[in-house]
């Protein structure tokens, strides 16, 4: 990856979790609170997959190139439902099923398997879903999500953990949360679902295992804003 592009994307991934709500974490706004950086990836993400494609020059590049393009409108009405709360829901749908004219997500995942395009689909499918609280169709989605890049990975199983608090599925919520705080060690990701997971444990009463996580968070995340938390719920914890 060129080191211009490399700086951009740690400089907008830093910007968006800087701003990151560290309280209980709700679903509702998990989209429109990690999107920019999603959408800052997705070119870097599709260009990087491309070159590990064992038949890029038969068969998959021109696949690639394909379904790259037709994506484009479906991306498009997804950036604009970002935007536009009072559309937000139609505009999902067009960008999910697309719009009599252009192929939606699934199409692209449908008949694109494989590409790099249908797999930023699946992502994004995944977190329409749980955005319109359908959550057994986000996880499904987020499920067959293959990431290549460890903030991604994070994100969707992250994902996955919000749509099972939603369906008050406490212990797979658990599970997960510890899954996207493992996936990658880095200050930006980790941090986020160590905190998440921690609350979800106290909620189960598993004081130890909240305690744990917390005192990692602690020790190794100081300097992020979830850390500001540890403190009341350590006290919990410990209660």
């Amino acid at each position: 990856m060129p080191q211009q592009q490399a700086t951009k994307k740690e400089s907008v991934t830093a910007e968006v979790f800087s701003t990151l709500d560290t309280s209980a974490g709700r679903a509702e706004a998990w989209v429109s609170q990690n999107q920019n950086y999603i959408l800052s990836l997705i070119g870097l993400v599709v260009v990087g997959v491309f070159a590990y494609l064992a038949f890029e020059n038969y068969v998959a590049k021109p696949m690639q190139e394909e379904s790259t393009n037709l994506m484009a409108q479906a991306q498009d009405h997804f950036n604009k439902a970002l935007d536009d709360p009072t559309l937000q829901d139609s505009l999902f749908v067009l960008a999910l099923e697309g719009d009599g004219l252009n192929p939606g997500f699934i199409e692209i995942i449908d008949s694109y398997g494989g590409s790099a395009a249908a797999e930023i689909a699946t992502y994004n499918a995944g977190m329409i879903y749980l955005q319109r609280g359908k959550y057994d169709s986000a996880i499904n989605y987020l499920e067959k999500f293959s990431a290549n890049d460890p903030v991604l990975g994070a994100l969707a199983l992250g994902g996955i953990a919000d749509a099972f608090t939603e369906l008050n599925q406490l212990e797979d919520a658990l599970e997960y949360y510890k899954k996207a705080a493992n996936y990658a060690d880095n200050d930006m990701t980790k941090p986020r679902f160590l905190l998440k997971a921690a609350q979800v444990a106290l909620s189960l009463n598993f004081k130890s295992d909240a305690e744990l996580m917390l005192e990692t968070l602690a020790a190794d995340y100081a300097e992020t804003p979830q850390a500001k938390h540890v403190e009341v719920l350590l006290a919990q914890a410990q209660n």
